[in-house]
């Protein structure tokens, strides 16, 4: 890849193996890095990557591939299979934003650009139903596996809680109509969501927040400039990274703790291994060719290049 191609990259997804011993990272390009291996190849860009216990799973202009992660070591860059999900119409390829896995049926769950949520179940790898409702693209997705819950956020602003097992919204949070929140200048799209326990954390354009999902009301407000693409609990922190050039260590509270710097100029992306403890490090992507390692959270060790 020549230096012109460097310039205009971006880094929009990672996820570890289940060993925790490989990074696999997905670019503008379509190529799918597995460090320190160039390892797979997808149609188009990766929006999003997953790993199961057994493989990796990609997506982006409108199709989930799966790559097993015994061959990938191995240096074999065939998918195991592809599959696309029941779109209205033949000649549409809308863009798969976000996928995670529901445990408890062993489903996938993915949302993207046609607005709607599509569950496949792993085992047999057919779509068997699809979560309609919101009203534009749908940016990121979490799973309450206690409570049987999905959670949905998206372009038109709203956060959507789906009961599962029937298929219905059961909550609708628009969270750019709370005045704490609201960042006009920003939009009202929501690009990051996660949840853990009670608790759920959403941005974009209104402000990161942090909700009490018993109550749905906002408990903090996070004062970071620009929008946020993503952020996880941590510990009894929160890290998040968006618009911007650092790493944002947030308390619960709300107070920012500290920024670190990053070497992409924007961040689209972090990653917490969490599966190894000899090799527990966090990874953060964005507008560059490099992706940034931390085995400690107050600096950045190195950089991997794609």
């Amino acid at each position: 890849m020549g230096p012109v191609e460097h310039l205009h990259m971006s880094v929009f997804s990672q996820s570890f193996s289940p060993c925790g011993r490989f990074l696999a990272a997905g670019n503008n390009y379509g190529e799918i890095a597995v460090f320190s291996l160039l390892a797979a190849s997808h149609e188009g860009p990766v929006f999003s990557l997953f790993s199961t216990d057994s493989h990796l799973l990609s997506a982006g202009n409108g199709e989930i591939s799966a790559w097993s992660w015994a061959e990938l070591i191995k240096r074999n860059t065939k998918a195991a299979w592809t599959r696309r999900p029941n779109y209205k119409s033949s000649l549409e390829i809308p863009e798969i934003n976000a996928m995670t896995v529901n445990p408890t049926e062993n489903s996938l769950v993915i949302g993207g650009g046609d607005n709607n949520i599509h569950i496949m179940d792993l085992e047999s790898g057919v779509f068997k139903s699809v979560l309609q409702g919101h009203t534009d693209y749908i940016h990121c997705l979490s799973v309450r596996e206690r409570e049987g819950e999905i959670l949905s956020g998206g372009e038109d602003g709203a956060v959507r809680i789906w009961d599962h097992r029937t298929g219905q919204s059961v909550h609708c949070i628009e969270v750019y109509k709370y005045e704490e929140c609201a960042r006009p200048q920003y939009g009202k799209w929501i690009s990051c969501l996660t949840t853990e326990s009670d608790w759920m954390l959403c941005g974009g354009g209104p402000s990161l927040s942090l909700w009490h999902l018993r109550s749905m009301s906002p408990t903090s407000i996070f004062p970071l400039a620009g929008c946020q693409r993503q952020a996880n609990f941590y510990q009894d922190m929160i890290l998040s990274v968006g618009e911007g050039q650092c790493v944002s260590h947030c308390l619960l509270g709300g107070e920012v703790k500290a920024q670190i710097p990053c070497t992409p100029h924007s961040l689209n992306t972090l990653a917490l291994n969490l599966n190894s403890t000899d090799n527990r490090v966090l990874t953060v992507g964005g507008s560059s060719h490099q992706i940034d390692v931390f085995t400690n959270l107050s600096y950045r060790t190195f950089s991997l290049s794609f």
